[in-house]
């Protein structure tokens, strides 16, 4: 609640479904247009929800979004603390739920708008419920964090699995598991199958488009992934801002010994906690597989239980030494390098202390650009951007999503030659001129190799503002104006 509402471009996507389904619209992004763009069916029913006693579709949706992920974080601090004291390592879960409450990995995105927090607390509620027993409320939680995130899938799996391996226990006389039974069935069942009814019967299928989109534009050397998620899981705490990148090494080293050590502690007198030792270690599989473009947000889900499985090492470590003050100054560490993350003055944004990584300089020239155009734009006119979130949700245009996340028709036209991306946002030239948008509205380096490179599309558009940012490498965020309406 510090920082206050810091809202990043993905968040107003989010947003404008919420707003639009309020307004009658239905779950879409442009009205008219049934196509799912977003990964996060629970979400967006929360903020539309949230806002409907409270002004509706005119409802502050940061304020909200802000709102319902303190509250998430809150109770993911309280499961931390309670699944720490459920396997008698009160320590390792107090200072998890300390770090989770300031890490800006945490913070960043709960101020942010998104859906990570909601998502945290649903993934932490699913662990603490397995690991206690109770286990048609972890299927519940594990249904709902499927309609949070598809990427819940990493976990449920091993899930599965060890469910399986504890009915086979039971159904051979050992009295301390259930067998799966038809309540937990449906329990999991029960938000899925209506997400999936409510997908077939209005967008003709329950996979995001999003998902389809993000696979064809982005341009991704095959080690990206891999390299990113090992430079994050050595520096949980960011102690490469204090130490520098040299501490990715020994950060690699020392919190996989750790980890293994904790989650060795913790599963040899209770074999069915496994699961919430492999999660960590299996989304960073998962994630490196996949190759995706890694955004900051997709960073965020493993932490609690990799922090958890770290502080349970620690506490191992400490009994060994017969030093018990070990594990609270590791702890104490983590949580003040955790704090060099934060900002007193952030160059974005409001002046109010947050996360130095919680930068919305872009997302701000989107919103002021928005509303200059909202009244300019037409109801039938289309404004084609590359970055549509904070744009879209200003301005109340109609867009052509250049990225395809709600656009699915441009999608055909990706990936791009290599030598279009400047960074991997590049604009193709071809989409244009297939569908003649009225309004294009990109950062300069977007369109360096493609549009501002063809005589097609200098013919047809006159750049009719340009607003001063060098933010990526940038030389300025263009509005282009269609001339020739032939």
């Amino acid at each position: 609640m510090i920082p206050g509402p810091r809202v990043i471009d993905d968040a107003y996507i989010i947003f404008r479904y919420a707003q639009n389904l309020l307004e009658g619209k239905g779950l879409v992004f442009n009205p008219g247009e049934p196509v799912f763009g977003i990964t996060t069916p629970l979400f967006v029913l929360l903020l539309a929800g949230a806002a409907l006693p409270i002004g509706g579709a005119a409802a502050p949706f940061p304020a909200i979004a802000l709102g319902v992920s303190a509250l998430a974080d809150a109770a993911t601090c309280f499961l931390l603390i309670r699944l720490g004291r459920a396997l008698d390592r009160p320590p390792a879960g107090i200072l998890t739920a300390l770090v989770w409450a300031v890490a800006p990995m945490s913070v960043t995105f709960a101020i942010g708008g998104m859906e990570t927090s909601v998502f945290v607390l649903l993934t932490t509620a699913t662990l603490y419920f397995h690991s206690t027993h109770r286990p048609t409320a972890a299927a519940l939680c594990a249904g709902l964090s499927l309609t949070t995130r598809p990427d819940a899938l990493v976990l449920i799996g091993f899930l599965v699995l060890e469910r399986g391996r504890q009915t086979w226990k039971a159904r051979r006389g050992d009295t301390m598991f259930t067998p799966i039974r038809a309540m937990e069935i449906g329990a999991f069942l029960a938000p899925v199958v209506l997400w999936g009814i409510f997908a077939w019967s209005s967008y003709g299928t329950p996979i995001p488009n999003s998902l389809a989109a993000k696979t064809s534009a982005y341009h991704l050397p095959p080690e990206a992934a891999t390299v990113r998620l090992l430079q994050h899981f050595s520096t949980p705490f960011l102690e490469h801002l204090v130490f520098g990148t040299g501490w990715i090494a020994i950060g690699l080293i020392l919190y996989s010994v750790l980890y293994l050590l904790g989650a060795l502690d913790t599963v040899k007198p209770r074999v069915e906690t496994w699961p919430l030792f492999a999660y960590a270690p299996a989304y960073f599989l998962a994630f490196s597989v996949a190759n995706p473009l890694i955004f900051r947000w997709y960073l965020t889900p493993p932490l609690p239980m990799f922090f958890f499985g770290i502080f349970l090492g620690a506490q191992r470590l400490a009994r060994d030494l017969r030093r018990p003050w070990v594990v609270w100054g590791f702890g104490a560490a983590a949580v003040l390098l955790s704090l060099h993350g934060w900002s007193l003055r952030p160059e974005s944004g409001s002046s109010r202390p947050a996360p130095e990584m919680a930068f919305v300089g872009l997302e701000n020239l989107y919103e002021t650009l928005g509303r200059r155009l909202r009244p300019m734009v037409a109801p039938d006119e289309v404004v084609a951007a590359g970055d549509i979130g904070a744009l879209g949700f200003t301005s109340g245009a109609r867009i052509l999503d250049m990225v395809g996340l709600v656009s699915p028709q441009v999608i055909p036209f990706y990936p791009l030659d290599e030598a279009a991306y400047v960074i991997n946002f590049a604009i193709s030239s071809e989409a244009i001129a297939q569908f003649r948008p009225d309004y294009v509205v990109i950062l300069e380096v977007y369109g360096r190799e493609t549009v501002l490179k063809d005589p097609q599309f200098l013919h047809a558009y006159a750049l009719v503002e340009t607003v001063p940012t060098d933010l990526y490498g940038s030389e300025g965020l263009l509005v282009f104006h269609r001339m020739n309406p032939q």
